[in-house]
């Protein structure tokens, strides 16, 4: 191994031995952000308590033009463990622990290469994304330093990932009479069959937009993924809540999308609101998206970053995107490892990582 895969590996075996779960995120300002002011020599490093465990730590050397962006908090562990996933175990090719691949490996490499060169670097580390709680980078973007550009690391094999899907989640309420079933009914009665014609009508909906594509993604993810209401059979319900999401391209935009799931049917929901939004990849201005999409994929090979195939899943780089930066995703590992049991990171992208780093921090003092 390299000299920068071993430290690598050696910052990573004392990430992973803390305790950043979320939730519970019981994270304080101690811990493992007292170990990373120990080992960011050389740079001007700020702590910030955002309140219920979302914290950040912004780490500044020189003058740089771009920011890393790293998340700390790692989902809970399963059941299904068969090692103490608090303790980093390595194998011939993998690196194991929680968080291991999501995403601390690339928090480790980034420390390294911090400590293996001299040329200007910026470093935000946070813990809220597990947690669909933005504080940390809300937060942060109140004072929007002065970036060319954001590169937010998630699991993506060592690609560039210029863009992804927005994610939305809603919670709505069909009300009716309750009554006895045996009798005619009209549309509005039963709040059950207005929530039945509901979905029918929204997976039309949805299927008509399969034609739809940008940067390789094709089409609106969508899902109903609970429905809750009436008593018994032979009784009309008296209210129904539905709980869906959808995942829309960068061209779609999501305040229209959500008065059309909202309009769908007659009557419409008695209540209807969203209970988590994430922008999707490039953020903001859906006309303006191929063009900031396209600047993302110049700073990728600019750094001689290779561009990988857009995704699905949601990552904070839309929240710097939607500030106005120039934003794209890279970092070490899969996301199919994430979120598993016996999470891993393989050592030859975590090495690949921490070397592109390495030669971008360095390329940069010349």
């Amino acid at each position: 191994m390299s000299a920068l895969l071993d430290d690598t590996l050696r910052h990573l075996r004392a990430l992973v031995s803390y305790d950043t779960r979320n939730p519970p995120r019981e994270i304080g300002t101690g811990g493992i952000f007292d170990y990373l002011r120990d080992n960011l020599p050389g740079f001007d490093v700020t702590v910030t308590d955002f309140g219920a465990g979302a914290v950040n730590l912004y780490a500044v050397r020189g003058q740089p033009k771009l920011l890393f962006n790293v998340h700390l908090d790692t989902v809970p562990d399963s059941p299904h463990w068969t090692i103490d996933p608090h303790t980093l175990r390595l194998t011939e090719d993998r690196a194991i622990g929680l968080g291991a691949c999501d995403i601390k490996g690339a928090a480790a490499a980034l420390v390294a290469v911090a400590n293996a060169t001299q040329g200007d670097m910026a470093l935000l580390l946070s813990t809220d994304e597990e947690a669909n709680d933005a504080r940390c980078i809300d937060g942060f973007l109140k004072h929007k330093p002065a970036y060319d550009a954001v590169i937010v690391a998630e699991p993506t094999k060592g690609e560039a990932v210029l863009a992804h899907r927005g994610i939305h989640s809603v919670q709505m309420r069909f009300k009716g009479s309750a009554g006895h079933a045996s009798g005619e009914q009209k549309p509005s009665d039963s709040a059950l069959h207005q929530a039945m014609r509901w979905g029918s009508a929204a997976l039309d909906f949805v299927e008509k937009q399969a034609h739809e594509r940008f940067g390789g993604l094709t089409g609106l993810r969508f899902n109903i993924g609970k429905v809750e209401g009436g008593i018994k059979a032979n009784m009309i319900a008296p209210t129904a809540d539905i709980r869906f999401g959808f995942r829309p391209l960068p061209t779609m935009a999501p305040d229209q999308m959500l008065e059309t799931f909202r309009s769908l049917v007659e009557p419409q929901p008695v209540e209807f609101g969203e209970t988590f939004r994430g922008d999707s990849l490039p953020a903001g201005d859906t006309a303006t998206a191929e063009a900031r999409r396209l600047a993302a994929r110049d700073l990728a090979d600019e750094l001689d970053i290779p561009i990988g195939n857009a995704v699905d899943f949601w990552t904070e780089a839309a929240l710097f995107s939607a500030a106005g930066y120039t934003c794209f995703v890279y970092g070490p590992g899969d996301i199919a490892q994430a979120h598993t049991a016996d999470e891993w990171v393989a050592l030859s992208q975590l090495q690949h990582y921490a070397e592109t780093i390495y030669r971008i921090i360095d390329r940069g003092s010349a």
